[in-house]
Protein backbone atom coordinates (compact mmCIF):
# COMPACT_ATOMS: atom_id res chain seq x y z
CA UNK A 1 0.00 0.00 0.00
CA UNK A 2 1.47 3.31 -1.17
CA UNK A 3 1.96 5.31 2.35
CA UNK A 4 2.62 8.86 1.66
CA UNK A 5 6.39 9.95 1.94
CA UNK A 6 7.40 11.28 5.26
CA UNK A 7 8.91 14.62 3.82
CA UNK A 8 5.50 15.10 1.45
CA UNK A 9 3.11 17.79 3.33
CA UNK A 10 -0.61 16.10 4.13
CA UNK A 11 -3.57 17.83 3.90
CA UNK A 12 -6.42 18.03 6.64
CA UNK A 13 -9.65 18.94 6.07
CA UNK A 14 -11.36 20.01 9.21
CA UNK A 15 -15.27 20.69 9.27
CA UNK A 16 -16.41 23.35 11.83
CA UNK A 17 -12.87 24.42 11.78
CA UNK A 18 -13.72 28.49 12.06
CA UNK A 19 -14.49 27.89 16.02
CA UNK A 20 -14.84 26.30 19.14
CA UNK A 21 -13.09 22.93 19.10
CA UNK A 22 -12.39 23.29 15.63
CA UNK A 23 -10.17 25.86 15.52
CA UNK A 24 -7.91 24.52 18.06
CA UNK A 25 -7.90 20.97 16.18
CA UNK A 26 -6.86 23.43 12.96
CA UNK A 27 -4.18 25.15 14.88
CA UNK A 28 -2.81 21.71 16.10
CA UNK A 29 -2.81 20.31 12.68
CA UNK A 30 -0.87 22.99 11.69
CA UNK A 31 1.54 23.11 14.00
CA UNK A 32 2.47 19.57 13.42
CA UNK A 33 3.08 20.18 9.63
CA UNK A 34 -0.12 20.13 7.96
CA UNK A 35 -1.78 21.55 5.79
CA UNK A 36 -5.46 22.51 6.54
CA UNK A 37 -8.25 23.63 4.99
CA UNK A 38 -11.04 25.20 7.50
CA UNK A 39 -14.67 24.56 5.99
CA UNK A 40 -17.12 26.22 7.99
CA UNK A 41 -20.71 27.68 6.93
CA UNK A 42 -19.00 31.04 8.99
CA UNK A 43 -16.71 32.00 5.63
CA UNK A 44 -15.51 34.88 7.78
CA UNK A 45 -14.41 33.37 11.33
CA UNK A 46 -12.45 30.36 9.01
CA UNK A 47 -10.68 33.04 6.88
CA UNK A 48 -9.58 35.00 9.84
CA UNK A 49 -7.89 31.76 11.59
CA UNK A 50 -6.33 31.15 8.33
CA UNK A 51 -4.51 34.72 8.03
CA UNK A 52 -3.88 33.83 11.45
CA UNK A 53 -2.00 30.42 10.58
CA UNK A 54 -0.48 31.83 7.27
CA UNK A 55 -1.18 35.04 5.98
CA UNK A 56 -0.02 33.68 2.14
CA UNK A 57 -2.52 30.94 1.88
CA UNK A 58 0.24 28.46 1.59
CA UNK A 59 -0.89 26.18 4.61
CA UNK A 60 -3.89 27.31 5.54
CA UNK A 61 -7.54 27.99 3.35
CA UNK A 62 -10.78 28.15 3.79
CA UNK A 63 -13.94 26.60 2.13
CA UNK A 64 -17.27 27.07 3.14
CA UNK A 65 -18.88 23.70 3.59
CA UNK A 66 -22.47 22.78 4.94
CA UNK A 67 -22.23 19.09 6.59
CA UNK A 68 -25.81 18.65 5.39
CA UNK A 69 -24.68 19.25 1.83
CA UNK A 70 -22.89 16.16 0.47
CA UNK A 71 -22.15 18.17 -2.91
CA UNK A 72 -20.39 20.35 -0.47
CA UNK A 73 -17.97 17.68 0.95
CA UNK A 74 -17.20 16.57 -2.86
CA UNK A 75 -16.26 19.88 -3.94
CA UNK A 76 -13.96 21.19 -1.29
CA UNK A 77 -12.01 17.72 -1.64
CA UNK A 78 -11.87 18.11 -6.10
CA UNK A 79 -10.94 21.36 -5.24
CA UNK A 80 -8.02 20.19 -2.35
CA UNK A 81 -6.99 17.93 -5.38
CA UNK A 82 -6.67 20.14 -7.70
CA UNK A 83 -4.94 22.38 -6.37
CA UNK A 84 -2.35 19.85 -4.15
CA UNK A 85 -2.84 16.87 -5.24
CA UNK A 86 -4.26 14.95 -3.09
CA UNK A 87 -5.89 14.87 0.68
CA UNK A 88 -4.71 12.58 3.31
CA UNK A 89 -7.05 13.71 6.65
CA UNK A 90 -10.85 13.99 7.09
CA UNK A 91 -11.79 15.91 10.43
CA UNK A 92 -15.62 15.46 11.01
CA UNK A 93 -15.56 17.87 13.67
CA UNK A 94 -19.00 20.01 13.00
CA UNK A 95 -21.96 19.42 14.79
CA UNK A 96 -25.20 20.84 16.74
CA UNK A 97 -25.75 20.96 19.68
CA UNK A 98 -29.21 21.19 20.95
CA UNK A 99 -30.39 20.83 24.88
CA UNK A 100 -34.31 20.19 25.53
CA UNK A 101 -36.09 17.55 28.08
CA UNK A 102 -36.65 13.90 26.11
CA UNK A 103 -40.28 14.18 26.22
CA UNK A 104 -40.60 17.72 24.81
CA UNK A 105 -38.77 16.89 21.73
CA UNK A 106 -40.22 17.35 18.23
CA UNK A 107 -39.40 14.54 16.06
CA UNK A 108 -38.77 17.01 13.45
CA UNK A 109 -35.62 18.75 15.55
CA UNK A 110 -34.78 15.09 16.35
CA UNK A 111 -34.02 13.82 12.80
CA UNK A 112 -32.30 17.25 12.14
CA UNK A 113 -29.92 16.67 14.77
CA UNK A 114 -29.60 13.24 13.63
CA UNK A 115 -29.13 14.79 10.09
CA UNK A 116 -27.01 16.97 10.70
CA UNK A 117 -23.98 15.15 13.28
CA UNK A 118 -24.51 11.16 12.22
CA UNK A 119 -25.57 12.44 8.35
CA UNK A 120 -23.12 14.57 8.05
CA UNK A 121 -20.22 12.39 9.35
CA UNK A 122 -21.62 9.71 7.28
CA UNK A 123 -21.78 11.83 4.21
CA UNK A 124 -17.85 13.51 4.87
CA UNK A 125 -16.50 9.83 5.53
CA UNK A 126 -17.86 8.56 2.29
CA UNK A 127 -16.84 10.88 -0.33
CA UNK A 128 -13.71 11.20 1.31
CA UNK A 129 -13.13 7.37 2.04
CA UNK A 130 -13.74 6.68 -1.80
CA UNK A 131 -10.37 9.00 -2.09
CA UNK A 132 -8.51 7.47 0.71
CA UNK A 133 -9.52 3.87 -0.38
CA UNK A 134 -7.97 4.68 -4.10
CA UNK A 135 -4.92 6.36 -2.81
CA UNK A 136 -4.50 3.59 -0.25
CA UNK A 137 -4.23 5.76 2.68
CA UNK A 138 -5.64 7.82 4.70
CA UNK A 139 -6.75 9.37 8.24
CA UNK A 140 -10.51 9.76 9.30
CA UNK A 141 -10.60 10.95 12.73
CA UNK A 142 -14.68 11.41 14.21
CA UNK A 143 -15.49 14.05 17.33
CA UNK A 144 -18.20 11.84 18.64
CA UNK A 145 -18.66 12.79 22.62
CA UNK A 146 -19.58 11.31 26.17
CA UNK A 147 -23.30 11.86 25.91
CA UNK A 148 -23.04 8.95 23.13
CA UNK A 149 -21.53 6.66 25.24
CA UNK A 150 -23.36 7.57 28.48
CA UNK A 151 -27.00 9.09 26.72
CA UNK A 152 -25.74 12.69 28.02
CA UNK A 153 -27.13 14.60 31.19
CA UNK A 154 -26.34 18.05 29.68
CA UNK A 155 -27.67 17.63 26.15
CA UNK A 156 -30.70 16.53 24.51
CA UNK A 157 -31.19 13.12 23.26
CA UNK A 158 -31.50 14.04 19.57
CA UNK A 159 -27.48 15.06 20.53
CA UNK A 160 -26.52 11.93 22.14
CA UNK A 161 -28.13 9.42 20.02
CA UNK A 162 -26.30 11.50 16.65
CA UNK A 163 -22.95 10.93 19.03
CA UNK A 164 -24.06 7.21 19.52
CA UNK A 165 -24.57 6.50 16.03
CA UNK A 166 -20.76 8.53 15.27
CA UNK A 167 -18.97 5.78 17.62
CA UNK A 168 -20.49 3.09 15.44
CA UNK A 169 -20.08 4.98 11.57
CA UNK A 170 -16.54 4.94 12.79
CA UNK A 171 -16.55 0.96 13.63
CA UNK A 172 -18.66 0.93 9.86
CA UNK A 173 -15.61 2.52 8.36
CA UNK A 174 -12.22 1.27 10.18
CA UNK A 175 -13.77 -1.94 9.02
CA UNK A 176 -14.41 -2.06 6.01
CA UNK A 177 -11.72 0.85 5.09
CA UNK A 178 -8.83 -0.46 6.80
CA UNK A 179 -7.08 -3.25 3.69
CA UNK A 180 -7.00 0.05 1.65
CA UNK A 181 -4.86 1.78 4.19
CA UNK A 182 -7.26 3.98 5.65
CA UNK A 183 -7.61 4.20 9.41
CA UNK A 184 -10.88 5.83 10.80
CA UNK A 185 -11.34 6.87 14.85
CA UNK A 186 -13.37 8.80 17.32
CA UNK A 187 -12.47 10.87 20.25
CA UNK A 188 -15.56 11.01 22.78
CA UNK A 189 -15.16 14.57 25.11
CA UNK A 190 -16.71 15.16 28.10
CA UNK A 191 -17.29 18.53 29.05
CA UNK A 192 -14.64 20.84 27.42
CA UNK A 193 -13.53 24.38 28.38
CA UNK A 194 -15.14 25.91 25.51
CA UNK A 195 -17.37 28.85 24.97
CA UNK A 196 -20.22 26.31 23.36
CA UNK A 197 -19.86 23.84 26.71
CA UNK A 198 -20.23 27.35 29.20
CA UNK A 199 -23.21 27.79 27.06
CA UNK A 200 -25.19 24.86 28.46
CA UNK A 201 -23.26 24.52 31.59
CA UNK A 202 -24.20 28.68 33.30
CA UNK A 203 -22.04 30.19 35.49
CA UNK A 204 -24.38 28.91 38.08
CA UNK A 205 -24.51 25.21 37.06
CA UNK A 206 -20.63 25.38 37.19
CA UNK A 207 -20.37 23.53 40.70
CA UNK A 208 -22.57 21.50 40.80
CA UNK A 209 -21.14 19.96 37.38
CA UNK A 210 -17.87 20.21 38.50
CA UNK A 211 -18.84 18.18 41.53
CA UNK A 212 -19.57 15.11 39.07
CA UNK A 213 -16.22 15.44 37.41
CA UNK A 214 -13.81 13.27 39.56
CA UNK A 215 -10.56 15.53 38.37
CA UNK A 216 -13.01 18.65 39.28
CA UNK A 217 -11.95 20.48 36.08
CA UNK A 218 -13.61 21.31 32.46
CA UNK A 219 -11.14 19.33 29.94
CA UNK A 220 -8.76 21.06 27.95
CA UNK A 221 -9.68 21.76 23.96
CA UNK A 222 -5.76 21.92 22.87
CA UNK A 223 -5.30 18.46 24.35
CA UNK A 224 -8.37 16.84 22.54
CA UNK A 225 -7.04 18.86 19.40
CA UNK A 226 -3.15 17.73 19.89
CA UNK A 227 -4.62 13.65 19.87
CA UNK A 228 -6.64 14.49 16.55
CA UNK A 229 -3.26 15.67 15.13
CA UNK A 230 -1.76 12.09 16.38
CA UNK A 231 -4.82 10.06 15.34
CA UNK A 232 -4.20 12.27 11.85
CA UNK A 233 -0.25 11.08 11.27
CA UNK A 234 1.45 8.47 9.69
CA UNK A 235 2.36 6.76 12.70
CA UNK A 236 -0.79 6.15 14.11
CA UNK A 237 -1.80 2.87 11.33
CA UNK A 238 -2.26 0.72 14.06
CA UNK A 239 -5.17 2.56 15.76
CA UNK A 240 -8.69 1.94 14.15
CA UNK A 241 -11.85 1.90 15.05
CA UNK A 242 -10.62 2.98 18.60
CA UNK A 243 -12.69 5.25 21.02
CA UNK A 244 -10.49 7.77 22.95
CA UNK A 245 -12.46 8.65 25.91
CA UNK A 246 -11.44 12.37 27.22
CA UNK A 247 -13.95 12.55 29.67
CA UNK A 248 -12.04 13.00 33.41
CA UNK A 249 -13.05 10.26 34.31
CA UNK A 250 -16.94 10.18 34.21
CA UNK A 251 -17.40 7.23 32.36
CA UNK A 252 -14.85 4.34 32.82
CA UNK A 253 -15.41 1.15 30.83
Amino acid sequence: MAAPLPEKIQTAVVTGGARGLGAEIVRALHREGFRVVITDIEADAGAALASELDLAGETAVTATLDVNKPADFQEVLDKSVERWGSVEVLVNNAARTAVKPLLDIDPADFNAILTTNAGGTFAGSQIFGRHFKDRGYGRIVNLASLAGQNGGTATGAHYAASKGAILTLTKVFARDLASFGVTCNAIAPGPMDTPMVRSVITPDKMAAALANIPVGQLGDPVFVAELVALLAGPKASFVNGACWDVNGGIYMR
